[in-house]
């Protein structure tokens, strides 16, 4: 499905949760929150940072706050969709127009956007590189090689070692390890021609 421009195209793609998109649109436009679209969903933000989205699924319509692990949820509310995976947005989920209760969310939403106006926010931790033994040793014994690596961006070098590292096999790491050896000399990255 081709991505909305608009959050009326969005809308329109969803009719069997016209309805509660809407309502829940017309709730959070009450607030000082900007109307926006990025990743082709309904988003909102204050300051130019995301507060909360909308978006519809399967089995529910969503509102998902960006920091919502700092709401104090006192409806009991939120889940978090991701356990051990995302730590900072919670979601609420409605199956039908009537369980949206329009007091409580523009409570919850008004919570957000005062957080976010203190700056509460989950930062995301970063990674340290993890350089794979096989692009180890390529990169000790062609001085060129290390050279050119080091001249890569930090996300460019990571793209390189996650590719490495993600094969199972010890051949499939070779094979992989020749096929990126001129791309790193060349100085570009793993993904480029996909950016």
């Amino acid at each position: 499905m081709e991505m909305s421009k608009t959050v009326e195209e969005y809308l329109t793609k969803h009719p069997e949760y016209e309805k509660e998109l809407s309502l829940l649109r017309k709730i959070i436009l009450k607030t000082e929150l900007v109307e926006t679209v990025k990743w082709g969903i309904p988003t909102y933000t204050i300051n130019n940072k995301n507060v909360v989205g909308i978006g519809a699924f399967k089995s529910y319509v969503g509102l998902w706050f960006f920091n919502g692990s700092f709401l104090k949820d006192t409806s009991n509310l939120l889940i978090n969709a991701q356990e051990d995976k995302t730590k900072g947005m919670r979601q609420m989920r409605f199956s039908n127009v009537e369980e949206i209760d329009q007091k409580v969310i523009h409570a919850y939403l008004l919570e957000a956007i005062e957080n976010q106006k203190q700056g509460k926010e989950i930062k995301p931790q970063k990674k340290p590189l993890l350089i794979p033994d096989e692009l180890k040793e390529a990169l000790s014994t062609d001085s060129q090689l290390s050279e050119a690596f080091d001249g890569l961006t930090p996300g460019k070098r990571k793209e390189y070692a996650e590719y490495i590292s993600d094969a199972k096999q010890a051949k499939t790491k070779l094979t992989r390890l020749e096929k990126i050896t001129p791309m790193i000399r060349s100085g570009v990255g793993l993904n480029d021609r996909y950016k």
